[in-house]
């Protein structure tokens, strides 16, 4: 158990490290109100996501620590919105579509709502 913890923790850093740097090296190329560094970190995390789901769903790398690193770790560190993408993925796949859209609605306006109260609470503070 420690060796997976320090496998997803390695990961999750390096992922943190590559968000971060992406997000400002995006930054300085492209200006306006619209998100596009946090837009482009979560479409390549999804791609990347699937990308790393499909070489793990097999042997030899079907059970291996290098999937807690590089999709637990380095893509739950980069981006949880491909984890996100990913669920839901796996709810359409398995015809609970009703599911992945309230799983969807959920996060996003619940997700949205409890930011504003955070920061409401936190300017009383």
């Amino acid at each position: 158990m420690f060796k997976q913890l320090i496998a997803v923790g390695i990961g999750g850093a390096v992922g943190s490290m590559l968000r971060f740097l992406v997000s400002i090296l995006t930054g300085r190329l492209v200006h306006g109100a619209f998100p596009i560094p946090t837009l482009l970190i979560n479409l390549s995390g999804c791609f990347l996501i699937g990308l790393l789901l499909g070489i793990f769903s097999q042997p030899p790398y079907d059970n291996s620590n290098l999937r807690l690193l590089l999709v637990t770790g380095f893509c739950g560190g980069y981006t949880t919105f491909s984890t996100f993408a990913n669920e839901n993925l796996l709810l359409i796949e398995q015809q609970q579509a009703f599911l992945a859209v309230a799983y969807t609605l959920l996060s996003v306006v619940l997700g949205i709502a409890l930011v504003w109260v955070g920061m409401a609470v936190g300017k009383t503070v």
